[in-house]
C-alpha cells in the first residue's frame, strides 16, 4: 500500500528540517502539473549541504517504501531533484532557487496576481 501524500509531505518536511534545510515551501500543482501533484523546496547552504538533503528525503522515502523514482543533479550540487512520484522535491542552492524562482512558476495565486498588474491590451 502506498504512503498517504500527507505523510509523505511530513515525512520529506522533517528529513529536511533535521538536516537544516532553510525556507521549505510546498506547493500543490494539482491541476498544474500532469507529472506530480505537490513540489517541495528547500534552500541548501553549499555543494555537500545540497546533496545531504535530498540524500536524507531519499533516505528516509526508502526506509519508508517509497522509492525515488529518479534523482537528477546529485554531481553538481547547485540543484538536486528527487522525484518520488506525487512529489518532486527541490533543494537548491540560494542562487539557483533565486534563479529559476520554482515558487512564482509554480504558485498560481502568484501567476493570477502578475497576470492582474498587466492589463491587456485592447
Amino acid at each position: 500500500m502506498a504512503m498517504p501524500i500527507e505523510d509523505l509531505l511530513k515525512l520529506i518536511t522533517s528529513a529536511l528540517e533535521d538536516m537544516k534545510g532553510k525556507d521549505i515551501v510546498q506547493l500543490d500543482v494539482r491541476g498544474l502539473s500532469n507529472v506530480t501533484d505537490y513540489m517541495v523546496i528547500a534552500t541548501g547552504t553549499s555543494n555537500r549541504h545540497v546533496k545531504s538533503l535530498a540524500d536524507e528525503v531519499s533516505f528516509q522515502a526508502k526506509q519508508n517504501g517509497v522509492a525515488p523514482l529518479g534523482i537528477e543533479g546529485e554531481m553538481s550540487g547547485d540543484w538536486v531533484l528527487s522525484d518520488l512520484g506525487d512529489v518532486v522535491v527541490h533543494v537548491m542552492q540560494a542562487e539557483a532557487r533565486d534563479f529559476y524562482d520554482l515558487e512564482r512558476l509554480w504558485n498560481p495565486a502568484l501567476k493570477q496576481e502578475l497576470s492582474s498588474v498587466v492589463e491587456p491590451r485592447p
